[in-house]
């Protein structure tokens, strides 16, 4: 598996991961709670967008990964 599928693979993992965060945060009545899922969502979510950029990266420099 090369480096850039491994990437893919992360990014997909932790957007079911935010999606979960997601949900869980809508359901919630805790504030507490509600504010901890909120902010970890954010977390997530930047750290995708990152990973999508350096996955960009990643294609450009090795375009035979790219569309894996």
């Amino acid at each position: 598996m090369t480096v850039a599928a491994q990437v893919k693979q992360t990014i997909a993992s932790l957007k079911g991961a935010r999606s979960t965060l997601e949900t869980f945060s809508s359901i919630e009545q805790n504030a507490k709670t509600k504010e901890l899922l909120e902010k970890s969502h954010q977390k997530i979510s930047h750290v995708i967008d990152n990973l999508e950029q350096r996955v960009k990266v990643l294609e450009f420099e090795e375009p035979q990964y790219k569309g894996f």
